[in-house]
């Protein structure tokens, strides 16, 4: 009986694959089928049961939150590669951890990307699965949580156009609700022109006239944006980046953190990034990172390289005096790992490379490179490095001079990422063939 399940499930795949590889099909599905019928395979050759749903629950493992413990509702990566639940290692990294829960590995930076790929298996899994997803319950009358949801946001929101106690009161409410669940988000944004509404009673001239208010607004924005399927519905109404980029200026210090978490949560995805570059928010944003609160700091660095990929933003940031700034938060020792990450980005655009192009900038960097305990910091400073002094004699021979004391490129072009390696090696023949060794005796 196995030996015949045993060939039936290899039949299968034979057929999944090559839908796939003939006939191009690399949907979510088929992938999620594969795996599907690999896991069989393996609970066969290991002679393991194959009870009802046997697959499924394993299958269902690896779609747990390593902290939870339960199915990611929004699937992040971590610098380590692993992924979580966003807000179970937000919590994590709130606590001032600085290493990957599940592997221990000290992390390089603090930055997270959404997991869209094993956010759409977890849905797709549902789909096809033995496990269904739970029918709403029922309340009086049959109305399911779902409507019973739309019902109170809908309440929640025509408050909105009521007295200022009220406002404040449905603010508070939404606010709560919108952070409880991600279905409640997305119940939210389904609703007829409930973002603008939510944000009705906030002007852009005074958006700080009620603090608390505000805070409660914005926040509410920021939950509402956690959500991959609401990005692009949040960003491109008209409303928001304007309140979002003067919230970023004016309120309490949790309305200004969120504001720029909420960009940050927004830049996200490609289509947003040329909204948010075409508003105010980049010098916001610069701002912020020059000297807003250490924590809105740190998300504002995590939106300016976010935007940086794309390389007519990239252009704007530079024009701005991003790279001034970063350089001398650099210098103050603060969020080094995560600006030399842009720095990395920016060091071959000729105008950042002219500002970079500093003897000053060319030690820090280097002190910088080799008192790092992280591979991607040492990386993005050889990167720099290289871009910035390969084709300037006199910085190249400061490099050359620190390389003698230190060896420190010697040592990653041995030891370093692939990257690194490539880049160091590049550095020490051009130093070599430009310097000769008794010129530095």
């Amino acid at each position: 009986m196995a030996e015949k399940d045993e060939a039936e499930l290899k039949k299968e795949l034979k057929s999944a694959m090559k839908t796939m590889l003939e006939k191009d099909e690399y949907t979510i599905e088929k992938t999620v089928q594969v795996i599907r019928i690999l896991t069989r395979l393996t609970d066969l050759k290991v002679k393991k049961p194959s009870g009802l749903g046997l697959d499924d629950t394993i299958l269902s493992e690896r779609f747990k939150c390593p902290i939870s413990g339960q199915i990611m509702d929004d699937p992040f990566v971590l610098a380590s590669g692993q992924t979580y639940d966003r807000p179970y290692i937000e919590n994590w990294l709130k606590q001032g951890n600085l290493t990957c829960f599940r592997s221990k590995q000290v992390l390089s930076h603090s930055f997270l990307t959404p997991n869209c790929l094993v956010r759409e298996l977890i849905s797709c899994w549902y789909g096809v699965s033995d496990v269904a997803v739970p029918e709403p319950s029922q309340g009086v009358g049959g109305e399911s949580i779902t409507e019973r949801v739309r019902i109170s946001l809908n309440s929640l929101l025509e408050k909105m156009s009521s007295s200022l106690s009220d406002q404040k009161e449905a603010a508070k409410e939404l606010r709560r609700l919108t952070h409880a669940s991600l279905s409640n988000r997305v119940v939210f944004c389904e609703l007829p022109d409930a973002i603008s509404i939510l944000l009705s009673p906030l002007s852009e001239s005074k958006v700080e006239s009620h603090p608390d208010l505000q805070e409660d607004l914005i926040t509410t924005v920021l939950n509402l944006s956690t959500h991959d399927y609401n990005k692009s519905k949040v960003a491109e109404n008209p409303v928001v980046l304007p309140l979002l980029t003067e919230s970023m200026k004016f309120g309490t210090i949790e309305t200004r953190k969120n504001a720029v978490a909420a960009l940050f949560t927004l830049s996200t995805i490609d289509s947003n990034k040329r909204i948010i570059a075409k508003s105010g928010a980049p010098v916001a944003l610069l701002e912020v990172l020059h000297g807003g609160h250490p924590l809105a700091m740190k998300d504002a660095a995590s939106a300016i390289l976010n935007l940086c990929m794309m390389l007519e933003i990239k252009k704007k940031f530079i024009d701005i005096g991003v790279v001034r700034v970063i350089m001398q938060k650099i210098y103050d020792s603060i969020l080094v790992d995560e600006l030399v990450s842009i720095l990395a980005l920016l060091s071959n655009n000729p105008t950042a490379n002219e500002e970079l192009s500093e003897v000053e900038t060319v030690h820090c960097l280097f002190r910088v490179m080799t008192n790092s305990n992280s591979s991607l910091t040492k990386e993005n400073c050889v990167v720099i490095l290289f871009n910035v002094c390969s084709e300037d004699y006199p910085l190249l021979k400061v490099l050359w001079v620190d390389e003698l004391q230190e060896k420190t490129i010697t040592e990653l072009a041995d030891t370093g990422t692939e990257r690194a390696k490539s880049k160091a090696s590049e550095l020490l023949i051009n130093m070599s063939e430009t310097f000769p060794i008794s010129e530095g005796s």
